[in-house]
């Protein structure tokens, strides 16, 4: 036998071996994968631009066997009755179809689809043709209406106040929401109501002392964060309103980071009072409850904001008035049904439209410029 051929079956012989070794080793047992801590997180209501609660999920017994999803029907995106017909290259056209613009409030690929299925809707709806885009910014959606590459516009509220203002836009359709309160609202009796309106609470320990605005001078406050409708711009101004500076008067204030961690700095006495959303001890998204049972009954609030306008639906100036009355009713129509209710909560929790005029924003601008607002300053 040659060298080579020798040194070529040893070597044979020697992976035979080996693979007969390995086989009848014992099976490694795979080590477990570490559990995921899941960091205990407060997690803000959805804003929209205007800050609505988050739909709780249904919650089901631990004993119940699990039940499967409801199931979506598809949107009723039935013809109107006044349906326009428009010429070629006219607008609404497929040559020239109505553009939507979308702030970006929350996560774009989700707005991108809900807004794609809104304009598929209303197309079926009103034969128009229509585009979106989802702004990069919340300005961006506003300048794209002033320069008329976009026609309507799903704007937030400080975004409805800088259009109006400088480009005269305006708004046809306010959000409904379901309205929360609490023990000092004089607007309780719309408890779990649509409204087309929100306001934000002032919070303090029971046994505080703190009984009114007016009692904050000298103590620690909690805002939420600066971006904060509810929690922040409007509590500041209704602070000077009611001669309490919150630069000056305070004796510190903090940003908590969200309407949650206000309510549970103050339940710990890390400050003497805060503001959130109405209302927050209770809200189901939040649930405070769950970690702390007696919240609700610690921390109660003594004041409210004044109302605070919801998000909507605007035109652009000069926009044709039949193209806007069936864009309108189309939207109304598709919040009326259970497919199209869902795709528009699916955009910014939106329940419901309810049909305005144009001075809908006008005292709540009224308020911000007494208070030395420039919305221009609240959008970014």
């Amino acid at each position: 036998m040659s060298k080579s051929r020798m040194l070529h079956s040893v070597l044979l012989l020697a992976v035979v071996f080996s693979m007969l070794l390995v086989s009848c080793a014992p099976a490694a047992t795979p080590e477990p994968a570490p559990a995921a801590t899941a960091a205990p997180a407060v997690v803000e209501p959805t804003a929209v631009p205007a800050e609505p609660t988050a739909v709780p999920p249904t919650e089901v017994p631990p004993t119940a066997a699990p039940t499967a999803a409801p199931t979506v029907p598809p949107a009723k995106c039935e013809k109107l009755p006044n349906a326009p017909t428009v010429a070629a290259g006219e607008l609404g056209s497929p040559e020239k179809p109505i553009v939507m613009t979308f702030v970006p409030s929350g996560d774009t690929g989700k707005i991108t689809k809900a807004g794609t299925a809104i304009a598929d809707c209303l197309h079926e709806m009103t034969g128009l043709s229509f585009e979106i885009e989802v702004g990069t910014t919340f300005a961006a959606s506003i300048e794209a209406m002033g320069a008329n590459k976009a026609q309507i516009g799903f704007l937030n509220t400080f975004s409805v106040l800088l259009a109006e203002e400088k480009y005269q836009i305006v708004p046809a359709l306010a959000v409904l929401r379901k309205y929360n309160t609490n023990a000092v609202d004089p607007d309780n009796a719309e408890a779990g109501k649509l409204t087309a309106f929100y306001k934000g609470q002032f919070i303090t320990k029971a046994d505080s002392g703190i009984k009114s605005i007016a009692d904050l001078k000298g103590k620690t406050f909690c805002f939420v964060d600066p971006n904060s409708t509810s929690g922040y711009i409007i509590p500041r101004i209704i602070l000077k309103a009611n001669g309490v500076d919150p630069d000056v008067d305070l004796k510190a204030s903090q940003n908590a980071g969200s309407h949650p961690n206000v309510a549970v700095a103050v339940y710990n006495g890390d400050c003497d009072a805060g503001v959130t959303f109405i209302d927050v001890l209770t809200d189901k998204a939040a649930d405070l409850a769950s970690k702390y049972p007696d919240i609700a009954e610690k921390v109660v609030a003594f004041a409210d904001t004044e109302r605070i306008p919801n998000d909507g639906v605007q035109f652009v100036k000069d926009f044709d008035p039949a193209l806007q009355s069936v864009i309108v009713d189309g939207l109304v129509a598709m919040a009326d049904d259970a497919g199209g209710n869902a795709v528009l909560r699916s955009l910014y929790t939106i329940n419901g439209f309810e049909k305005i005029d144009a001075t809908f924003y006008s005292d709540f601008a009224d308020v911000l410029k007494k208070a030395g607002v420039d919305p221009a300053s609240l959008v970014k």
